[in-house]
């Protein structure tokens, strides 16, 4: 159903460098890239997110109640990820806990200020 996000940047440098480890947390590289944006997935036909200097022209701009949601297979990848994020320079948005009876997920911004969870469905 989603083929990709794309995330907007304004430091393209420090952007890539960020997912690039954080997203090797949760088993995703490279998958495309050019000089202004770059693509993360599992595969070529998986879902992917990907960084991009905007076309415009303009800055980049964090949409308020947009976010991004990272599947984890595990509540100990979801802990993973986040605690990847905060290392990076992320900042917290929602520790890792459960939510729901089968939600468990904890929240963050990248280096642009864009929201992101990495969250694991189930028991």
């Amino acid at each position: 159903m989603i083929g990709y996000v794309m995330l907007g940047t304004n430091n393209f440098d420090d952007a890539t460098k960020f997912y690039d480890e954080l997203l090797q947390t949760v088993g995703a590289g490279r998958i495309m890239e050019a000089d202004t944006f770059v693509a993360w997935g599992t595969g070529p036909s998986s879902p992917a997110l990907s960084v991009s200097r905007p076309f415009d022209g303009n800055d980049a701009s964090v949409g308020n109640g947009v976010m991004v949601a990272l599947g984890a297979s595990s509540r100990e990848i979801v802990d993973a990820v986040h605690a990847k994020a905060l290392e990076l320079g992320g900042t917290d948005e929602g520790a890792p806990g459960q939510r729901n009876a089968q939600f468990y997920a904890g929240y963050f911004r990248d280096l642009d200020g864009n929201k992101l969870n990495a969250f694991y469905f189930g028991e």
